[in-house]
């Protein structure tokens, strides 16, 4: 058998360069295939898509092997990939092709030598190369396509799987050591010793078990195909590295190759462990093993690539890793070995208990009796108001319970922190404290005299065997060792480690918590309880399902301010959705209206006091003057109900027109009415025979579009007189003011005017459902009718005018609400409830003090503005509709045709939740976004929100 590659043999391995004219040459000459040849990248080999000549349709993938490989070598590459068609059936891989003079496999006589060329099977589809997100999902299947190539090959022998590969982790110290001397940049060097040292320390205890069989080895992003128009991956190309090595490398090559992908943190790859470990039961050693390989992997990618680069600076594949090799490297050191391993053994063995590592002896020092424990968290009444906005609020917290008799106020480690938390965050922030924060009433005595202690910078150190605890916060000139009225953060690591970061990342802070041990037992306190959450479960478990929730894991809110919310974790969203919480979450005035009238008086609405009063006569003052009588009620289905009821007794009719592909609520009727078949599929098949419904007025999507949009008033009116003429009246119109449910499309100029005349001429009335648009969200107009230029018989209002307090209100002149004494008596027990009126009128003083409907022009105007820009660059954008904060952005996935892209748009508010935005679907076909936010966001908040959505946009989703 010729002699195995030795990469120790060979560091330097410049690539092959034929030119295009020789390949299609030797193809013909050789294997009778007259071809085009595309270029493809490579690092080491070189490889052409080849095209039948004339056609577009691709016959396969040459592949040009480097000349250090035998032959043996390349037929068992050739074998490992056989091996796997014939175990795992459905997974596709590329078998060598065979041509008019049999197969297309061979040594050439080329300008540079004998290289030995084959062609492949073309495997159909996209690569995730390249730096976009990817998603969970999509990660997950690495890790099992990983897994199910490790168990297809579980068996596979060959002769020259012993040869010795750069990327054979086995072998990853020597090739760093090879490597590293030539590395020019100083930084990188030293990066890279660092690293590889602790990798090593922790891998040489466990090499002896670490289970050894033949494997892929490269399964990486740039080495998996998805179909086109699929999302997951499953092919799987470039055997070229098959040999026997390490089975947990399978799996660590894998995930590294995730790590350089937009948005991409350690805990990323958590998805494709699990995946792989489901098909590829992981050993404890392997666990352990695992992110230590990825770190070597990192290295050994930034120093081979640079070495390829200086090598052959003609190369562009190489040169173009460049960066992505660098982030994989630099992500896989961001966090401990360490620290990753037990997280990983967390995910993979969730009911398993971390090993602890437990204090011996006294506490350093005795805390006073009196210990308060202050809550910094998203529920705690620090926060309340937005003070969790003011880093300080914390120490004013803490220096007043001292001056109230405290000896020493704690906030604990491992709890998170909400103070001083940033509102816009694109990942996950650090807000879980690895330390207990400490103010002393008075300097404590030292309760330990063993250990050394040393003072450095304002910091205090305690060294005692493996032990070290850290004291920050120290100011300078301080005699006490701590000092008191001071704010000081203790920490708690082992001897060697570095000292953890003052704050961590939920999804890391169990694992970290795990490697550093419980800092409260070196103060004497009880250590705080470890936190979990089945409150989804429990959710789910007593709720109807039909009562759906935001995403299918959705982050628990708890806390809201003005544009935000805010998780229990301490991450801080900005919601661009919620036209509920019109004046924005927890306004102070509005909190205090309803405390106020709850300290009076909240009851039937049908006893005698002033507040209801009060809050009718505002909401009229904003409407025409015709529009004078109130009905209050208790949500948006509660007032279209009513309105329906109201138009049937004003006129003794039961006929309504509607609107298609609207909604207007839940009840009875409202349901009726809404014909929207993202609410409801069946919605047009089951309307009852008194609903007629009219055409959708988009002027973008409809059945006329652009100019030709002027055509649906029209013909709305002739459904009127048609209906009129047969018999059947209608009792009235319910039309949204401004086109809802499709995303805030305007309807076309004159609209309204038209059928409500035609509507009026028939003894019916004109309903304007205003529950999304009214109080001043379009900016211009306080009510989404008034940019008819008409005025409607009855108004239906509800969501802001609360602003997230249940209120519905129904408006319609005296004449009209007179005469549903036919249908007997009204009245809503809460509706317009005394805290119903209070808060309702706290919400018209907060929308004029403030200026909200002008912050809405403003502010909505610059987004709309920005949101068409995105257009230019993103042909997945179709149109940008609305006005004022009452916007949508619609996908398609051509301009031409308006094929929505409702699974894209699905996936897109997914992704920027993961970027700290709030956003959701909306439209018929679920394919635009309903951009919402609370009167109050900022210029700022909206620029993030597009800034976020263009790098989604951009990067993947």
């Amino acid at each position: 058998m010729p002699e195995l590659f030795n990469y120790f043999d060979h560091v330097e391995l410049p690539t092959p360069t034929l030119s295009t004219d020789e390949v299609e040459k030797l193809c013909e000459l050789v294997f009778g295939i007259d071809v085009v040849a595309n270029p493809l990248g490579s690092q080491q080999d070189q490889n052409f898509r080849l095209f039948p000549r004339g056609s577009d349709a691709p016959f396969g993938v040459l592949k040009l092997s480097n000349p250090v490989f035998s032959e043996t070598e390349i037929r068992m590459q050739d074998a490992a990939t056989d091996a796997v068609a014939v175990a795992d059936p459905t997974l596709r891989v590329p078998r060598v092709l065979s041509g008019p003079r049999g197969a297309l496999w061979a040594w050439w006589d080329s300008s540079q030598g004998r290289i030995h060329a084959r062609v492949l099977e073309n495997i159909a589809g996209h690569t995730l190369t390249g730096s976009r997100y990817l998603p969970p999902a999509v990660i997950e299947r690495l890790g099992d396509l990983a897994g199910r190539v490790s168990a297809a090959l579980e068996s596979f022998e060959h002769p020259a799987s012993g040869r010795i590969l750069q990327w054979d982790l086995r072998h990853a110290r020597r090739v760093i050591d090879a490597l590293l001397p030539d590395e020019p940049d100083a930084e990188v060097r030293a990066a890279i010793e660092r690293a590889v040292c602790g990798a090593v320390a922790a891998l040489d205890p466990i090499v002896p078990h670490l289970p050894m069989q033949a494997g892929h080895f490269d399964i990486t992003d740039d080495n998996v195909l998805r179909g086109y128009g699929e999302l997951l991956p499953d092919a799987v190309i470039d055997f070229g590295d098959v040999m026997r090595s390490w089975r947990v490398a399978e799996i660590a090559v894998t995930a590294s190759s995730v790590l350089h992908h937009d948005g991409a943190d350690p805990t990323s790859v958590i998805p494709a462990i699990r995946a792989f470990h489901a098909r590829r039961h992981l050993t404890d050693e392997e666990i352990t093993a695992l992110w230590p390989l990825v770190v070597l992997r990192g290295a050994t990618l930034v120093l081979s690539g640079r070495a390829q680069v200086r090598l052959d600076d003609a190369n562009e594949y190489a040169a173009d890793a460049l960066d992505r090799e660098r982030r994989i490297f630099d992500v896989a050191t961001s966090v401990p070995a360490s620290v990753m391993t037990a997280a990983i053994r967390s995910a993979l063995e969730p009911g398993r208990a971390a090993p602890t590592r437990t204090w011996e002896g006294a506490p350093l020092f005795t805390l006073p009796a009196e210990v308060v424990v202050l809550d910094a968290g998203t529920v705690s009444p620090l926060n309340d108001r937005g003070a969790w906005l003011d880093p300080e609020e914390l120490d004013r917290a803490a220096l007043s319970t001292l001056d109230a008799g405290a000896g020493a106020v704690v906030v604990p480690a491992w709890h998170p922190v909400l103070s001083g938390a940033p509102p816009r965050t694109p990942a996950e922030p650090a807000t879980i404290p690895t330390g207990t924060t400490l103010w002393l009433a008075e300097p404590p005595a030292l309760g330990r005299d063993d250990g050394e202690w040393t003072r450095d910078a304002g910091t205090v150190t305690w060294r005692c065997g493996d032990e070290v605890v850290t004291i920050t916060g120290i100011p300078d000139g301080t005699d006490a060792v701590l000092p008191a009225r001071t704010r000081l953060f203790v920490q708690r690591h082992a001897a060697g480690d570095e000292p953890p970061p003052p704050r961590v990342t939920a999804r890391l802070a169990a694992a970290w918590r795990d490697v550093t041990g419980e800092v409260s037992d070196a103060l004497g306190l009880a250590p705080p309880v470890a936190r979990g959450d089945d409150t989804l479960a429990r959710r789910r478990g007593v709720l109807a399902a039909v009562q759906e929730h935001y995403y299918d894991a959705p982050p628990r809110i708890e806390r809201g301010w003005r544009e935000y919310l805010i998780d229990v974790d301490g991450r801080v969203y900005l919601d661009m959705v919620n036209n509920v919480a019109s004046v924005g979450h927890a306004h102070p005035h509005v909190a205090d209206a309803a405390t106020r009238q709850l300290n009076l008086l909240n009851t039937n609405s049908r006893f005698h006091y002033g507040v209801i009063t009060e809050y009718a006569e505002r909401i009229v003052e904003t409407l025409p003057d015709e529009l004078d009588t109130v009905f209050f009620v208790n949500s948006g289905s509660e007032a279209a109900d009513l309105a329906l009821r109201l138009a049937m007794a004003s006129t003794g009719r039961t006929d309504i027109v509607a609107m298609r592909e609207a909604y207007h609520g839940w009840t009875f009727a409202s349901d009726a009415v809404s014909t929207s078949i993202a609410d409801n599929p069946n919605a047009l098949a089951t309307r009852p025979e008194w609903v007629h419904t009219v055409a959708a007025a988009n002027s973008y999507r409809g059945t006329y579009r652009g100019a030709d949009a002027q055509r649906y008033a029209p013909e709305a009116v002739a459904e009127i007189d048609r209906l009129a003429a047969s018999g059947r009246a209608p009792a009235g119109l319910i039309c949204e003011s401004f086109f809802g449910n499709a995303g805030g499309v305007a309807l076309p100029p004159g609209y309204l005017a038209q059928v409500y005349e035609a509507i009026r001429r028939h003894g019916g009335v004109a309903i304007a459902d205003e529950v999304q648009v009214g109080f001043g969200r379009l900016g211009e107009w306080f009510w989404g009718f008034e940019q008819q230029g008409v005025v409607p018989d009855i108004v239906a209002v509800a969501k802001s005018i609360g602003a997230g307090h249940p209120i519905g209100a129904v408006i319609t002149r005296r004449e009209i609400a007179d005469r549903y004494r036919t249908q007997g008596y009204f009245f809503s027990s809460t509706g317009g409830s005394p805290v119903s009126a209070a808060i309702g009128l706290a919400v018209l003083d907060v929308i004029d003090q403030e200026g909200l409907q002008h912050n809405a022009r403003v502010v909505g105007t610059h987004l709309k503005r920005r949101l068409e820009a995105l257009a230019e660059n993103h042909p997945l954008v179709g149109a940008v509709h609305g006005a004022g904060l009452y916007l949508g952005v619609e996908f398609v996935r051509d301009r031409v045709t308006l094929e929505p892209a409702t699974e894209e748009t699905a996936a897109i508010c997914d992704r920027l939740l993961t970027l700290g935005v709030i956003m959701q679907p909306t439209g018929d076909y679920q394919n635009v976004l309903k951009i919402k936010p609370p009167l109050c966001v900022s210029l700022e908040s909206v620029d993030y929100f597009v800034d976020s959505l263009d790098r989604v946009l951009s990067t993947g989703w």
